[in-house]
Order: structure tokens, then sequence, then C-alpha cells
């Protein structure tokens, strides 16, 4: 009866089972000698073999300056001594966030450090509070989060690498950011709405200008083309006006006696528009310009320049 007794006490302790999450790692006398995946398996009885399992597939949560807790109202606790931080600009925040990480070796996980957990956790936190520290106030209450985020998580997988705990990071993020105060959080909320404010009228802004400056160019442009007819027109004006002198000047200079004759007539007839004139040639040189119809008070007689 006890060998019928220890043969079935070996044979209940000589296999165990491993879900689809898990990882065993199999000590023969506390050395590995083995990891199993999921299924059975057989080991060796009355202690020989130990198993230790391991979530390997699960994505695991650690929250910093915050506890989750479905009693109370808003379904968490702060942490003050964990979310209260420094800024670059000496100023103070809080800051709430978590990280997400899973088992990547469950060997080193389980025999490379104490409480490989407690590490993670601490390296996080001193990470985060290194990376807030070097960045001014604005950007950890407001569009800075995302950045933090990504240098966070690329100085703590650097670290885990150098560390070699079995542990990799996944995932961090900012939960929450805010002043210390509520008149503080006011204030950074009267700044984001002055910020949203400046952005609608800078938005406005720049749809009447783009509403305008169509208009204003073509009205430009009717412009600069009204000039250039101007200007070619000008132009032309003053090479008809030297043509008309050259061609006179050439008239001039062939007979110079006619040529003054002749404008001292067409400057009469401009002078005196509409009035019929009389010219007594019959003294020699001296013309005579006699009015046939009355000028009323007025007559005159013109004599033209004399000489050649």
């Amino acid at each position: 009866m006890i060998v019928v007794v220890i043969v079935l006490l070996a044979l209940a302790t000589c296999w165990y089972t491993v879900n689809d999450m898990q990882q065993a790692v199999v000590t023969t006398f506390g050395k590995v000698t083995n990891v199993t995946d999921a299924g059975v398996h057989f080991k060796l009885p009355f202690g020989i073999q130990r198993i230790h399992k391991v979530d390997v597939n699960v994505f695991q949560r650690i929250e910093l300056g915050y506890r989750t807790d479905t009693r109370k109202p808003d379904g968490y606790v702060v942490v003050p001594q964990e979310s209260m931080m420094i800024t670059g600009d000496y100023n103070i925040v809080n800051v709430e966030f978590f990280v997400e990480y899973k088992v990547s070796d469950p060997t080193k996980y389980l025999f490379s450090s104490y409480e490989p957990e407690l590490i993670l956790r601490n390296l996080v936190q001193s990470q985060v509070r290194n990376v807030v520290g070097s960045t001014e106030v604005d950007a950890v209450l407001t569009d800075g989060k995302e950045g933090i985020q990504m240098r966070v998580k690329e100085l703590i997988i650097e670290i885990l690498a150098e560390y070699d705990i079995g542990l990799m990071l996944t995932d961090v993020k900012i939960q929450d950011s805010e002043p210390p105060t509520d008149e503080v959080t006011q204030a950074f909320k009267s700044v984001e709405t002055a910020k949203q404010n400046a952005e609608t009228v800078i938005n406005e802004a720049k749809a009447y200008e783009n509403a305008k400056i169509p208009s204003a160019k073509a009205e430009a442009d009717s412009l600069i083309q009204n000039a250039e007819y101007l200007k070619q027109k000008r132009i032309n004006e003053a090479i008809e006006q030297v043509a008309m002198f050259e061609a006179m000047y050439s008239e001039y200079a062939q007979n110079p006696a006619i040529t003054r004759s002749r404008m001292y007539f067409e400057a009469v007839k401009e002078i005196l528009p509409g009035v019929k004139l009389y010219i007594d040639m019959s003294e020699g040189g001296v013309q005579k310009l006699l009015p046939i119809e009355s000028f009323g008070s007025y007559s005159t007689t013109l004599t033209p320049p004399a000489g050649n």
C-alpha cells in the first residue's frame, strides 16, 4: 500500500499545464533547465523539478501619481508624492501617468533581480521627472505632452536594455497634468482661451486677406495697364510732335520768310477764332489786317514781323 501511495503521489505531481497567456520556467534542484509554452507537460516529482509560471502574453500596467479606485466618485485617488514635479522654468505641476509593459524573458524576470516591477516603477518615475524637469510648464500642460511621452519611452527602453531584467516597455501615457492649485488652473485656462481666441482672429484675418488680395491684385493690374497705355500714348504723341517739328523745320529751312508768315497767320487765326479779317498788302511790305465785320469797340492793325 505504501508503494502504491508513493506511485500515485508521483503520478499526481509529475505533470502540469500552462495556458496560452503564460510560459513556465522549469528548475531542477533550483537550477533553470527549461522554459515551456502552453500545453500539458511532465516533470520530475517530489520537488526535484519545480514550475514557475509567468504571464508573458499579458500587458500589465503601473500607475504613477494616482491609483484606480472604483469606490471613489472620480474612480481614482491622487498620490501627491508621485505626481508633484518641478518643470524646467521652476513651476510646480501635478503629472499623473501610467506605463504598460510585458514580460519579455520569464527566466530573467524571475531570477535576474528582486521585484522587477518596483525597479520599473522607480525607473519610470525618475525618467518622467527628468524630462518634465527640462520642459517648460506651458508644454507640460498643453501641447508638449506627446513629446514628453516619446522622450520618456526612449529613455526607459534604453535603460531597461542595460538592466536586462526581463521586462519590455510598450507604452507611456500622461493621464493628466495640471497646476497644483485651482487659481493657477483657472489662470492657465484663461491663457488657453486667449490663445484659441487669438488663433480664431488670425484665421479670420487670413480669410479676409485671401478674399481681398485677388481684387487688390486685379485693381493693381488695371492701374499698371492704364499707366502703360498712358505712357505709350505720351510717347507716341511726343514722336508725332517731333516728326511734325522736323517736317516744319525742313520746310522752314527751304524758305524761312514764307514759313514765318504762315506761322504768323496761323497764330492770328488761333488767337482770333471765327473773326473775318482783310489783309491789306497795298503798302509794300506792311500788311494791315482789317476786320470785315465790326469788332464793336475793338479794332486793331496787326503788322507781321519783318526781317528774313
